[in-house]
């Protein structure tokens, strides 16, 4: 294929020497002159492993050149890759001048173009920017629309630095943002014969994709080295400790309690994070992730509630308060939390959990349901059409059968909140809301 390649920083030198290298033709396009005047002579303007060798060859072969010429680059190219900088103000905002000048530039060299032109942002944005901001200057400058006169995506890069050859050849992903098909197709065509699996998704999801990626990665530096500061307060070898970590690939290094849902309750997560953070200070350790992780929680729950009294619900019902679906445990659910929480803001409410039988309670279980909701057996009923029953909003707090069940039995005039991303009850659209999706 015929790739302009804008910006030859390194995610774009990096790009630009391996499509050169799969044999692709491409145009290195930089305002900075001593880049350009360093790819045009085989010299790679960056410092990263094995780029240098592949730019060499790719200009010697005769597909890899570099000019400050935006026009040139865009008439002689079907497809340019947006890959400038977005560096960080001084108040952590990000500044995307940059992205929208060279988008502008593009624009106006596809006004002079009589051939259809994809523009792929693969620079890190936030979600909304390709189609708030540079769709409409693409617009404007075309005098077009996208699909018709110019084509449009997001394709966001997972490189590391020292490996970002491998990482391009190997890649854990391939993310297509599309609007259009034409450019998406054209994105398949580049990529062909990577490994990994590819995904067709929207342009926000794209965009956000990089920026999960990132801050997990940044999460996961965090935990292990707040972990590694305990481990050596106490004489532990910490990479001993993580090595039995990272060997349960069932929870810890997994999908597992990565979905977004509501906050974690039950005997362990609450009473084992608080202790931590507690003894962490008992060593002077000053652990800012591990100590907010509980205030994080709890501020999970002040946005189901919010979100709840949004509505302007009056008289809820909950399907299920258990802390976890397919269990009788109530201890530190955060459901009763929010149901005490409601019940003091005037909303009526009632409670059907078959997993939580009153007369089988016993021992903390009974104890603790009592001592947050005293007056909780006014609040339960034992079959679900008596939950249903003049509620106005129903409150789904687990994927659970029954609560399937209710679907086909709610009314006109009743809304859905959904904590647990039952998937049949999206189907009722505009009675239906889910919590974080």
């Amino acid at each position: 294929m015929n790739v302009s390649v804008f910006g030859l920083g390194y995610v774009g030198t990096v790009c630009s020497a391996c499509l050169a290298h799969m044999g692709h033709n491409v145009v290195g396009v930089d305002l900075n002159e001593t880049k350009v005047d360093l790819l045009g002579r085989g010299k790679a303007p960056i410092i990263e492993r094995d780029v240098a060798e592949y730019v060499a060859n790719a200009v010697s072969a005769g597909n890899l050149r570099a000019t400050m010429d935006v026009e040139e680059a865009a008439r002689e190219t079907d497809l340019s890759l947006i890959c400038v900088g977005t560096p960080s103000r001084t108040n952590g905002s990000l500044d995307t001048r940059s992205v929208e000048g060279v988008a502008r530039q593009i624009g106006k060299a596809i006004a002079r173009k009589n051939t259809f032109h994809s523009v792929v942002v693969r620079s890190t944005v936030l979600p909304g920017t390709v189609r708030g901001r540079v769709l409409p200057i693409l617009e404007q400058e075309t005098g077009g629309k996208v699909g018709e006169r110019f084509g449009l995506a997001s394709n966001p890069e997972f490189m590391r630095e020292g490996t970002a050859v491998a990482d391009f050849y190997d890649p854990p992903k391939t993310v297509i943002g599309e609007v259009d098909p034409e450019t998406a197709e054209r994105l398949v065509s580049l990529y062909d014969g990577l490994p990994g699996p590819m995904f067709r998704t929207s342009l926000e999801v794209a965009e956000m994709t990089k920026y999960a990626d990132n801050v997990w990665h940044a999460l996961k530096v965090t935990f292990g080295n707040e972990i590694g500061a305990i481990c050596k307060a106490e004489g532990i070898d910490s990479h001993v400790l993580m090595d039995l970590f990272c060997a349960d690939q069932k929870l810890n290094i997994s999908k597992a309690y990565l979905k977004p849902g509501f906050a974690f309750g039950g005997s362990c997560l609450p009473k084992d994070t608080r202790a931590l953070a507690h003894h962490a200070v008992s060593r002077d350790l000053d652990l800012p992730v591990i100590a907010n992780i509980a205030r994080s929680n709890r501020e999970q729950i002040e946005r189901g509630i919010d979100w709840i009294l949004e509505t302007g619900a009056k008289r809820v019902a909950f399907l299920g308060f258990s802390f976890k679906a397919g269990t009788d445990d109530l201890r530190e659910s955060p459901y009763l939390d929010m149901i005490e929480r409601l019940l003091g803001k005037g909303v009526q409410i009632k409670v059907f959990d078959r997993n939580v039988e009153l007369a089988r309670l016993t021992g903390a279980n009974k104890s603790y349901l009592y001592g947050v909701i005293p007056h909780v057996a006014e609040l339960m009923v034992d079959n679900l059409d008596a939950a249903l029953e003049g509620a106005d909003t129903i409150v789904l707090t687990a994927n659970a059968p029954e609560y399937g069940e209710a679907i086909g039995r709610i009314r006109p005039d009743q809304r859905i909140l959904d904590f647990a991303r039952l998937r049949t009850a999206e189907q009722l659209e505009d009675q239906y809301d889910g919590f974080l999706w």
